[in-house]
């Protein structure tokens, strides 16, 4: 198991970034790629987790411990696969998530991708009351980093689209909220977690 992972971010793409240590780019799925892209060039730590199954090997990259934690407590729950994980972080809303949880407020959960009423059901059964020790003081920050890069519009917003459809929403989902996004002059960061706000509002 690799605990983290000291390299160069050398790739930004909507599903996952590349880090290069040792000569070696090692794939990195994250909950939001393209808040790495203020890194790219940069020799960064990114806390790992190593996700195997019969037929695949994946390492899943995190920008701070606690976010790691989180990620293994959903992974815990029957019905919450990596990619509905990396979801429910990308949300940038994950006090919204506990709060929903502790209050047993499953139709919040619901707005998830591949999350249905079982799943939430169970999310509130094997989470509540667990989760406050891992996270304590964790949430107002992680999600807001104090600085964003700006890629040039159209090209932010594709790739903010190509993400959300990577975490899982369906094509119908995005094109709902797409008028709403397109036009504002964001990074691809800031247009997922707008898109992400607003998906979870519809």
């Amino acid at each position: 198991m690799y605990e983290y992972i000291r390299g160069t971010v050398q790739m930004v793409s909507p599903e996952y970034v590349v880090v290069e240590n040792g000569g070696i780019g090692y794939q990195l799925f994250a909950a939001n790629p393209f808040a790495y892209s203020k890194y790219q060039g940069q020799e960064i730590q990114i806390f790992t987790y190593q996700h195997v199954r019969e037929d695949i090997i994946a390492l899943y990259g995190f920008l701070a411990l606690e976010e790691k934690l989180l990620f293994m407590k959903l992974l815990n729950v029957s019905g919450i696969g990596p990619k509905g994980a990396l979801a429910i972080l990308a949300s940038g809303a994950p006090q919204q998530v506990i709060t929903a949880i502790e209050e047993e407020n499953d139709t919040f959960l619901t707005k998830f991708p591949g999350v249905g009423k079982k799943t939430a059901r169970q999310m509130i059964l094997d989470l509540k009351g667990k989760l406050q020790d891992v996270v304590p003081d964790y949430f107002p920050s992680l999600f807001n980093p104090e600085e964003t890069v700006l890629d040039s519009g159209d090209e932010a917003f594709e790739e903010a689209i190509l993400a959300l459809k990577a975490l899982g929403y369906s094509d119908r989902e995005v094109k709902k909220i797409k008028p709403k996004l397109k036009g504002q002059e964001l990074s691809s960061d800031e247009y997922i977690r707008k898109g992400l706000q607003l998906l979870l509002k519809s």
